[in-house]
């Protein structure tokens, strides 16, 4: 199920934010923002977006912090614990 999560993660990012490098490029464990992806608060926003859409899920305004950010890992324990509460 992690492997899944983390695929469908990966290809959200990189369909959402128009990136032009293959999901599997993505490395799960480093940084999305800053060093890592590079990623932006204008990129956060729509990957809110993205999540609620894919996974049904509700992000709150305070929940969008770096450390739900910080890589594609932290996005799938986010996502599996927002599941297990909705549903």
């Amino acid at each position: 199920m992690t492997e899944d999560l983390q695929s469908k993660i990966k290809e959200l990012i990189v369909k959402r934010l128009k990136l032009e490098i293959k999901p599997e490029e993505i490395d799960s464990t480093a940084p999305l923002f800053g060093t890592g992806l590079g990623l932006d608060s204008i990129d956060a926003l729509e990957l809110v977006v993205g999540l609620e859409q894919e996974f049904g899920i509700k992000v709150k305004d305070e929940e969008v912090g770096k450390e739900i950010f910080a890589s594609v890992n932290t996005l799938v324990e986010y996502v599996k614990k927002k599941k297990g509460e909705e549903g």
